[in-house]
Order: structure tokens, then sequence, then C-alpha cells
């Protein structure tokens, strides 16, 4: 993982339920920090650095959290966005302990021989889907990769597929996701045109269905806890 610290200071929230609209006008985001199953810790924070700590640690990176005298260092849970211009709106945090495992959600990205930027099927003209865009793995905080990679050299032909379990893990790193999951896969062009023709356009867009969902259920209970 990255050797990057990332801290932030935030202070304790007294504004709950309808009223936070008004903490958000100006220019604040409220959050919760869940404690090891002690009482949650409902903070608040300056919005431009919330939004630049969730930028830069997702949800696999540790994050530093000050709240007065207390330090806790933590993991993003959850981040619900405005509908309307996908501005943050809260955030959850989980505090963790630095020596016990945990599971994070990591970043996958393909890997090319040499100075490729695209696989060899991309090279010969067909196309690759992504279905995955993370997969969930389970380690202590401090060995949490920053991205996980996986060969895109294997992908060559029509029907050419990569599984999670592929996947290049470090050492100490166990993958939580099903090895099974497929992270790309190759198509004709021509087959997921005629895809996104049937089905309005969405062709493209129905890999991302499952993450979505899970999106909104983790909205709907960040809203309730507020």
């Amino acid at each position: 993982m990255s050797n990057d610290q990332l801290s932030i200071e935030l202070e304790k929230r007294e504004v709950l339920g309808k009223r936070v609209k008004q903490l958000r006008s100006s220019g604040k985001i409220p959050a919760v920090i869940h404690n090891h199953g002690k009482e949650s810790i409902i903070v608040q924070g300056d919005k431009t650095a919330l939004i630049k700590i969730y930028n830069a640690a997702g949800k696999h990176h540790p994050v530093e959290v000050k709240v007065g005298d207390k330090n806790y260092t933590t993991l993003i849970k959850s981040v619900e966005f405005e509908n309307k211009n996908q501005d943050i709106n809260h955030l959850v945090f989980n505090a963790v302990n630095i020596n016990q495992k945990v599971e994070a959600e990591v970043p996958v990205h393909p890997k090319y021989n040499d100075e490729n930027t695209a696989s060899p099927a991309e090279r010969a003209g067909l196309m690759v889907l992504n279905n995955l865009e993370s997969v969930t793995i389970e380690t202590t905080p401090s060995n949490i990769p920053d991205v996980l990679y996986y060969d895109a050299e294997k992908l060559v032909e029509i029907g050419d597929h990569i599984k999670a379990s592929d996947l290049i893990l470090p050492e100490g790193v166990e993958l939580k996701t099903s090895p099974d999951s497929q992270l790309a896969s190759v198509f004709e062009p021509s087959a997921v045109a005629a895809a996104n023709d049937a089905v309005g356009g969405e062709a493209e867009e129905e890999v991302e269905v499952e993450s979505d969902e899970k999106a909104e259920a983790e909205s709907a209970k960040t809203s309730q806890e507020e």
C-alpha cells in the first residue's frame, strides 16, 4: 500500500435529522464514526477537506481521524451522494484496530506488458468490458494495497475473460470476493452495439447493477443513522 498517511480533523456534531440540510448549506458535511461496537461518534467536517480525503482514500486507505483529543484509525465504509450534482452528503467511517484484519474494497486495474496501454484484444479491435471496478479483500489496515492488478495480456480473443482468482495478491492479503467473479471480458464490438440497441443503450451498464444496488442500500442505512 501507499506509505502516504492521510489524516483529517473532525468535530462532534449536535445537528441531527432534517437540520443537517442547513449544516450542508454552511459548507459542512455530516459524518459518523462506528467505533468497534461502542457508541458511534456523531461528527461533522469541512466539505472540501472531506471530499479531498475521500478522493485520496477511497474505501481502502486508512484515514487517521482526530476528534477533540482522541484519534481513530479508520476506513471509509460508505458515502452518500447528492443525486443532483453528486456532491458528498454523508460519510460513515469505521474505526479499526491497526493489528487486526479488516475487510476493504480495493480497485482493480489491468496490467500491460512493456509500453502497451491496451490488451491484445483491444489492439486487435475487439472490446473489453470491465465487469467489476473493485473487489473485497481482508488483511491488516497497514497492509491494504491501493490497487490490485490483473494480467490484461491474457485478454486476446472473443470470450476470453479474467476472474477475481486471477488477481495478483500481495502476501498476507486474502480475497473475499468470489474467485469466480468476472473482472473483464472480451466481446465483438458489433455484439455490444446490438445489445445496446436492444436494451436502449444500457448493455455496458448492466455489469454495474450489483454495485449500484449495494450503494443504494448503504445510502438508506446511512440516512437512518443521521
